[in-house]
């Protein structure tokens, strides 16, 4: 098992590591680990996500079942924290998304345009900001450049930056794919070195090396590829996204070898909300019970 990052050692401002001792240690187990619900899907996909379980599409029965699954936080768009996070302010800490697209346009060139600020989340009372980064993708000159902008705005304000760390574009799809060890790998790497203080990733698949580099086209367990991505991360904190729902015992296990690895948390959403109430809330006691063994003083 890999040594977990503690916030002491992440190189915060005071502001920052405040609103993240906050959210590890005041809320979810309380033991410094991280169980995040994420509710971005509608910009990001569409109302189609919420088919599974119409309740879903309801943002205020999200927000109440971040607080009653005993979450850590809940990443949601600025108009869905303005018109409901107020009804559970302070119960559950938010993270307020400041970028975000349709799936619309291809993904090919793909850029996630900023429609809040850094401002906006303290008005809002946020703990923390989520930034979209498409690493690899041909427009990632003009994304480097707008989250250069929103890392030193967060910085100012002393506001955590979570850096949605997303493989996108042709060069991508033709190495490997967006998941591949070898994406996720350099995706981690890129957010830690540009300055996010917690990279959220996907799940790497190893067995995807169409094409990658050749350091990438060996053989490697998930555990193996897991390992590699945190330690990728350097002293930026790891969570680690359940991705598009999926059989419940795999995503039982890719949470047992992210924690393994070393990762700080995860950060669940369609695996969670695509489901009865109670469903998701035993869905949801199932991570909590991987997370408790993995205490981070």
């Amino acid at each position: 098992m890999t040594t977990r990052l503690r916030l002491g050692q992440c190189g915060l401002s005071a502001g920052k590591k405040a609103r993240l001792h906050r959210i590890l240690y005041k809320h979810g187990l309380g033991n410094g680990t991280a169980l995040f619900l994420p509710y971005d899907q509608g910009l990001e996909h569409g109302p189609r996500d919420f088919f599974a379980d119409p309740i879903a599409a309801d943002p205020k029965y999200i927000v109440r079942l971040a607080l009653e699954g005993g979450f850590n936080g809940i990443a949601i768009q600025v108009g869905l924290a303005e018109k409901f996070y107020w009804d559970y302010a302070g119960e559950v800490p938010l993270i307020l998304k400041l970028n975000g697209k349709t799936d619309i346009p291809s993904d090919r060139s793909a850029l996630s345009p900023l429609h809040a600020s850094v401002e906006d989340a303290v008005r809002l009372g946020a703990d923390a900001v989520g930034y979209t980064l498409y690493v690899g993708s041909p427009a990632q000159d003009a994304d480097f450049a707008q989250y250069r902008a929103v890392r030193q705005e967060a910085q100012r304000f002393g506001m955590p930056l979570i850096v949605w760390a997303y493989p996108r574009g042709e060069a991508i799809e033709h190495k490997g794919g967006k998941d591949s060890f070898y994406a996720v790998h350099y995706a981690a790497r890129v957010a830690s070195e540009l300055g996010a203080d917690v990279v959220k990733v996907n799940f790497p698949h190893p067995e995807k090396h169409t094409d990658v580099p050749a350091a990438y086209a060996a053989e490697f367990s998930s555990q193996e590829a897991i390992d590699e991505v945190v330690r990728a991360a350097n002293r930026t904190m790891v969570l680690v996204s359940g991705g598009s729902r999926a059989g419940d015992e795999a995503m039982f296990e890719k949470a047992q070898e992210s924690m393994s690895a070393g990762a700080t948390g995860l950060i669940f959403g369609r695996n969670v909300w695509q489901r009865d109430h109670d469903e998701s809330l035993h869905f949801v006691d199932r991570l909590r019970q991987i997370l408790a063994k993995y205490p981070t003083p």
